[in-house]
C-alpha cells in the first residue's frame, strides 16, 4: 500500500508478528486426537452454540478471503477457483471471529460467520500472560470455528492473532496448543499487518464523500489490546498509507489499566479522566505528525472500525437492536458521537447494560471505546464520522482471492507456455 513502510512510532511493529504481510496458505488438517478427545470437542460446541453474538452474520456481501479444503489438488482448476470457499479468522483480545465466503463478482458473498466474546486479554495487563481460563474460553470457540471450516470445505484460509498474543509471554505455546487441538494454525501478526488488512478491509466505504469531501482520511480501529490509527492518500483502488501508528490501548487492556469507579458521579468523570490522559499522552506523537493534513481545501475524513464506533452508531439511530445493513456504511455526526461517549461515561455499568445493543458483555468495555474514541475526533476532527462493521477479516479474504486468482492466472500462462513448447517440439 504505502511505498514503504509507515513510521511506528511507538515500536510495535519491532514485537513479534515478523512473518506478517504474507498470505498464508495453511491446509487445514484435522488434530491428531482420541476418538473420545474428539466426542466431547462436538458435544462441547453444541453446548457453547448459543452463546454466540448476535452480530454473527451470514449470506451478506462484502470483499473476503480465505480457508481450503483438504482435497483440493484433486479438483479441476479450470473456473473453480470463483466457486470455492475462503475463511478469515481473526483472534482478537476481546473476540474471536470468523468469515466464511465464496467470490462474486469483484466482492464476495458470506455463506457462514461466526462471533464470540471469548476475552483472550483479561487479566493480561497485570499478569503479561493468558490465563488459562481466557485460553480455555478462546479455545472452546475456535473448536467451532473449526468444525465450520470442515463443514464448509474450504478451500484457503487465513487465522490471525493480534494483540493479546503479541504481548503475552505464552503467546507463542497458546498458538501452538490451538494447532494442536484444532487444526487452525493462527499467525500472530504485527501492528502493521493488521492496520495494513484493516484498511484493506473497510477503506471502500470512503469513496463517496460527503459534500465533495475529498481530502486525505483517518482510519482507525479500536481493538480489545491496541488501537491502529493510519492516514491515507485519496483516490485509487488501494489507497496510499501516508503514516500510520498503533498503540497498546483497546478497549480491554485500557479497562484493566484503570481502577473501577468507585460507583460515584465524580468517580465516573475521573476514571474517564484518567482514561482520556492515558490515550492522548500515546497519540501524542502521530498527531504532531498529521497536523498539517489538516489543513486541507478538500476536507478532511474519518472512518472508524470496531465494536465501539458500530455500538455507538446503533445508539446513534435508536435502534431495539443491532442491525448490520443500518449501521455498515453509516455516516454520523461526529458532535453525536462525542454527545454518547458522554453521556455512557457518566452511566454506571448496570445503566449502560441496559440500553439496547450494549448488554452486559459490553457494559463494561464501551467506556474505555469512547474514550479512545473522542481523543482520535481531536487530533482528526472530521465533521462526520464513517462506520464500518468491516475490517480485518474482510481485508484477509480479499488478500486470499485476489492472491489465488494471481496464482491461477499464473498457473495458466505457464500451462499455455510448455503447450506451445510441447506444440513447436512436435512439428
Amino acid at each position: 500500500m504505502a511505498d514503504a513502510p509507515p513510521p511506528d512510532a511507538t515500536g510495535a511493529g519491532k514485537r513479534r508478528g515478523g512473518t506478517s504481510g504474507k498470505v498464508a496458505d495453511f491446509r487445514y488438517k484435522r488434530p491428531a486426537q482420541p476418538e473420545k478427545k474428539r466426542r466431547d470437542a462436538r458435544s462441547g460446541h453444541e453446548r457453547s452454540g448459543p452463546e454466540r453474538s448476535g452480530r454473527e452474520r451470514s449470506g451478506q456481501a462484502s470483499p473476503l478471503p480465505s480457508q481450503m479444503r483438504p482435497d483440493a489438488g484433486a479438483q479441476s482448476r479450470a473456473g473453480s477457483a470463483r466457486r470455492q470457499a475462503y475463511a478469515a479468522l481473526d483472534l482478537g483480545t476481546n473476540n474471536c471471529r470468523l468469515l466464511i465466503a465464496r467470490p462474486s463478482g469483484e466482492n464476495f458473498t458470506v455463506i457462514d460467520a461466526f462471533s464470540r466474546v471469548v476475552r483472550l486479554g483479561e487479566g493480561l495487563a497485570a499478569s503479561g500472560r493468558l490465563s488459562d481460563v481466557a485460553m480455555d474460553r478462546a479455545l472452546a470457540a475456535l473448536h467451532v470455528c473449526a468444525e465450520k471450516l470442515r463443514r464448509r470445505n474450504v478451500h484457503l484460509a487465513r487465522s490471525v492473532a493480534t494483540e493479546a498474543c503479541r504481548r503475552a509471554a505464552n503467546g507463542e505455546r497458546f498458538i501452538e496448543r490451538v494447532r494442536e487441538e484444532t487444526g487452525i494454525a493462527l499467525d500472530i501478526i504485527s501492528a502493521q499487518e493488521e492496520a495494513r488488512l484493516a484498511v484493506l478491509g473497510c477503506h471502500i466505504l470512503l469513496e463517496d464523500g460527503r459534500d465533495g469531501t475529498r481530502g486525505p482520511a483517518v482510519i482507525f480501529d479500536i481493538g480489545g489490546g491496541s488501537t491502529e490509527l493510519v492516514l491515507i492518500e485519496p483516490g485509487g483502488p488501494v489507497p496510499r498509507i501516508l503514516d500510520w501508528m498503533s498503540v497498546p490501548w483497546g478497549v480491554v487492556s485500557l479497562t484493566d489499566s484503570v481502577d473501577g469507579p468507585d460507583g460515584t458521579a465524580a468517580g465516573r468523570a475521573a476514571r474517564y479522566a484518567a482514561m482520556r490522559a492515558i490515550v492522548d499522552k500515546s497519540f501524542a506523537p502521530f498527531a504532531r505528525r498529521i497536523a498539517p493534513y489538516r489543513d486541507t481545501d478538500e476536507g478532511i475524513r474519518l472512518l472508524g472500525t470496531s465494536g465501539t464506533v458500530t455500538t455507538l452508531a446503533s445508539l446513534h439511530l435508536e435502534l431495539p437492536q443491532y442491525d448490520r445493513r443500518a449501521v455498515d456504511g453509516l455516516v454520523v455526526p461526529s458532535a453525536s458521537m462525542r454527545d454518547i461517549s458522554t453521556r455512557l461515561s457518566t452511566m454506571s455499568e448496570a445503566e449502560r447494560g441496559t440500553l439496547p445493543c450494549i448488554g452486559d458483555d459490553r457494559a463494561n468495555l464501551v467506556v474505555a471505546g469512547c474514550a479512545i474514541l473522542e481523543s482520535i475526533l481531536d487530533i482528526w476532527p472530521a465533521r462526520d464520522l464513517a462506520v464500518a462493521d468491516r475490517g480485518i477479516r474482510e481485508g484477509i479474504l480479499r488478500s486470499l482471492i485476489a492472491a489465488d486468482a494471481e496464482g491461477e492466472r499464473s498457473r495458466e500462462e505457464l500451462q499455455r507456455a510448455r503447450d506451445v513448447t510441447r506444440s513447436g517440439a512436435s512439428l
